[in-house]
């Protein structure tokens, strides 16, 4: 562990004491790094931005950079990272702006692919991957588990439910519900993630009932809030915490639902 003597440290950063720094790195005022975070050449990280445990982060990325959103006039804005986060090579992730909360915010174990972005006021769950060359406009959100292929591209103001999959090259500008496919350019809905939930432990029994959920949104013709009536009954009988998370993803959209 140590710190390169080709890299420029601000005094007011907070390194702890088993944090390695590689050449030619710059970490500006109000930058704090956990322990064991690597940071290993050619990185540039901004403050005010607070990085958790055993990250790691490869050369040619910049963190914590200004957003170029032409709102943001220099304010005190932050970002937040957790633990054991994996950001690859040329990697962009900006702090947040005013004009939402002031954050943006990336939570633990996730895994970003070369020339990833992630855009101003941004929200990051756990357990994501991203797929290279893979951007967020600002405002985003992204649940647990969701895999996120290369190429793709996500809308401001949408969200992204757990253990939702999005192919490569897929265009969203719509919430994807949880558990769900999205392919295309235009995007669009093509199926239950069932390997993605089978990968993650999910019981077979919740898969089955989230099958029949999903036909009910989008196989029965149903209108929106028909569909909900039905998955609310269904809830009713078996208290799936799965088909919970699902019916949740849909009520709590508020840019609606890619259908």
């Amino acid at each position: 562990m140590g710190i390169d003597a080709s890299s420029i440290i601000s005094s007011s950063a907070k390194i702890h004491p088993s944090v390695h720094i590689g050449p030619f790195c710059i970490i500006g005022d109000a930058v704090e790094l956990g322990e064991g975070t690597s940071v290993l050449s050619h990185v540039i990280i901004k403050g005010p931005t607070k990085i958790g445990k055993n990250n790691v982060i490869y050369q040619f990325s910049s963190i914590g950079e200004d957003t170029p959103d032409k709102k943001y006039d220099g304010e005190d804005t932050k970002l937040i990272i957790g633990d054991n986060n994996i950001f690859r090579e040329g990697v962009t992730v900006h702090r947040g702006t005013v004009q939402d909360k002031g954050v943006t915010e990336i939570g633990s174990d996730n895994l970003f692919m070369a020339y990833t972005h992630v855009a101003h006021d941004c929200v990051i769950g756990n357990n994501n991957i991203f797929a290279n060359n893979a951007g967020l406009a600002g405002h985003v959100t992204i649940g647990n588990f969701v895999v996120i292929g290369g190429y793709s591209a996500v809308h401001q103001f949408c969200c992204l439910g757990d253990h939702s999959f999005l192919g490569m090259n897929t265009s969203v500008t719509m919430d994807i519900p949880a558990f769900l496919k999205a392919a295309s350019n235009p995007g669009r809905i093509v199926g239950l993630n069932s390997v993605g939930m089978t990968r993650n432990d999910i019981p077979a029994n919740s898969i089955a009932t989230l099958k029949k959920a999903f036909k009910l949104v989008y196989k029965k013709e149903l209108k929106l809030n028909e569909a909900i009536k039905e998955l609310d009954l269904i809830l009713s009988d078996t208290s799936d915490i799965y088909l919970e998370t699902f019916i949740k993803s849909i009520k709590t959209s508020s840019r609606g639902i890619l259908r």
